[in-house]
């Protein structure tokens, strides 16, 4: 199975609501991945979920992106941290228990093109935190994949938004006519 899926970020200004960078995900054999497994919920539609969540935030991050650029990205593997134990409570209700032993990991390749086409980007991605669970967060963080999101978000801020920077600064620096 290979899911695709066109999401654009937004980014909502004073004046109204701008369009910023755009991103296309691309699922490669889901069904395959490391671990997406469910504790009490089918197989698809755990999958579906955890895509659908790891959609969101690719598009959120995109929504960082400068207007007009395009994200490619194909992901080749998840890895959800913590493990379903079947037998926790003897009765045979899965749960996903979370140690620091099951580090949330991810595969995925990108590009990512400017507002003429131009590549500002490339690379293949084997993202794990093996420091997950020593990582500060919100008391109130309970979102359903929030280490996974936190690991992509860190990568985001650390290795792609540098590179966009960068590009931006060897871009030729255009000015207006003289009077």
């Amino acid at each position: 199975m290979r899911k695709t899926l066109l999401l654009c970020g937004l980014t909502v200004l004073a004046a109204g609501v701008v369009q910023a960078g755009e991103v296309k995900v691309d699922w490669q054999e889901p069904e395959k991945f490391t671990d997406v497994r469910p504790a009490n919920d089918s197989r698809k539609a755990f999958r579906e979920r955890v895509m659908t969540k790891f959609d969101g935030f690719f598009a959120d991050m995109a929504a960082k992106l400068p207007e007009g650029y395009q994200w490619q990205v194909t992901v080749t593997d998840v890895d959800l941290a913590g493990d379903v134990d079947y037998f926790i409570h003897g009765a045979g209700n899965a749960l996903r228990v979370i140690k620091d032993i099951h580090s949330p990991a991810v595969k995925f390749s990108y590009m990512l093109r400017d507002n003429h086409g131009e590549e500002v980007a490339s690379g293949d991605e084997k993202l794990r935190d093996m420091g997950f669970m020593h990582t500060l967060r919100s008391v109130n963080d309970n979102d359903e994949f929030r280490y996974e999101k936190q690991m992509l978000q860190d990568w985001f801020k650390k290795e792609l938004e540098p590179k966009v920077e960068q590009y931006a600064q060897s871009l030729p620096k255009v000015s207006g006519p003289t009077p």
